[in-house]
């Protein structure tokens, strides 16, 4: 069929509004990645925008050369190798019973509402703070993986896709003699791989991202994660304890080029895993939101 005027006007200004939308989001990005790469003197006369000037790796040299960024990246990963699993089991074994119809669990209101209470109110950053001391988990990985270990809006989309898995699939697991671990880790898990892939992604930007977290739960600077070592560099500043090869490098650099070039550095592991996982958004979050 031959669109109206009417709609092909109306495709060619929702294209110009995306790509003004994509534009936008991309101009940061690439403004940092050229600062990144051109010499102190552009960048501190500002004359980069989307393209390097005068084009060095000096900031890359220097960053690669800082055994604390180094140490802090291997935090994190470790932090992500940990917390993204334990996030993803707790979250399944969570929504799985969460699913079930008020006749199968009869405390079940009772949960629903312990956890939908949790999204309203906190329980504070000094409680918070207390408790991991009491714990005597302070400076450990444990204090940056378990309060962010389970989320409640991962528990909803998990078990509203949960609800959409035909039932007929359970009760002939049932009949078989299969267990309820069984037919959760067999028959729900295989079926709900988009909104695992999803929310696996959620919780691996949760658990990379996470700053402030590690500015309270660590005494000594050599236990931050990457994401609270930049915020020291970024927004303190905080360039003490350099040797004289580092001042030395220090001095064909500039300082927002060394902070750009570890920013972009911590931003590729969310850019390389981000196109594989994109194709599971849309079915990761819209399956089980509209019921029949």
């Amino acid at each position: 069929m031959k669109a109206s005027k009417g709609r092909i006007l109306f495709q060619i200004i929702n294209y110009l509004i995306m790509i003004l939308l994509a534009g936008a989001c991309l101009f940061p990005l690439l403004n940092v990645l050229a600062m990144s790469f051109s010499s102190a003197t552009a960048v501190a006369a500002g004359r980069v925008s989307i393209f390097p000037v005068e084009f060095t790796t000096n900031a890359y040299t220097y960053v690669m050369e800082r055994k604390e960024f180094w140490a802090s990246l291997l935090k994190s990963v470790e932090r992500v190798c940990i917390g993204v699993p334990l996030s993803m089991l707790l979250t399944i074994l969570t929504a799985y019973p969460l699913s079930k119809e008020a006749g199968q669990l009869r405390t079940r209101g009772v949960y629903a509402w312990l956890f939908f209470f949790t999204m309203l109110v906190s329980g504070g950053l000094i409680p918070g703070y207390l408790l991991i001391q009491k714990l005597r988990l302070m400076d450990t990985i444990w204090a940056l993986v378990l309060p962010t270990a389970i989320s409640v809006y991962n528990i909803v989309l998990m078990l509203n896709f949960f609800r959409g898995i035909p039932k007929e699939l359970e009760e002939a697991a049932r009949m078989d003699g299969a267990s309820h671990f069984r037919t959760c880790f067999q028959i729900y898990v295989p079926c709900a791989k988009p909104s695992i892939a999803t929310l696996t992604l959620f919780s691996f930007i949760t658990q990379w991202n996470s700053y402030f977290d590690g500015l309270i739960f660590s005494n000594f600077p050599e236990n931050y994660p990457l994401a609270s070592y930049l915020y020291t560099v970024v927004v303190e500043r905080d360039m003490s304890l350099l040797s004289v090869e580092e001042y030395k490098l220090l001095s064909m650099v500039d300082d927002r080029t060394i902070r750009c070039a570890q920013i972009f550095i911590s931003m590729l592991p969310i850019m390389v895993i981000y196109p594989f996982a994109q194709k599971y958004f849309v079915s990761g979050i819209t399956v089980g939101s509209v019921k029949g």
